[in-house]
């Protein structure tokens, strides 16, 4: 599964997902509860930082899912994209 996850991770510097932000901030949260496990940052200070609060958000939401789950969805996403983008 790991190497499929760095594949994926590879391949999605060939996918124009500049117009989904609720995409890559979902690719972000996975990939930091891939890489780093349950969160463990403080919340954004400033809270007019939208775009950091929205990612940490996202990455508490995933608190307790397995390393090979996120995997899984991370590649299951990037795959996703990838076939919008033929």
């Amino acid at each position: 599964m790991r190497l499929l996850f760095e594949k994926a991770v590879a391949e999605l510097n060939s996918i124009n997902t500049k117009n989904c932000k609720e995409t890559l901030i979902r690719l972000y949260s996975l990939y930091k509860q891939v890489t780093e496990g349950d969160i463990n940052i403080q919340p954004p200070r400033n809270p007019f930082d939208f775009v950091e609060k929205e990612k940490y958000e996202a990455w508490a939401c995933l608190k307790g899912k397995s390393t090979k789950e996120a995997q899984k969805e991370y590649i299951l996403l990037v795959y996703e994209l990838k076939k919008l983008t033929l």
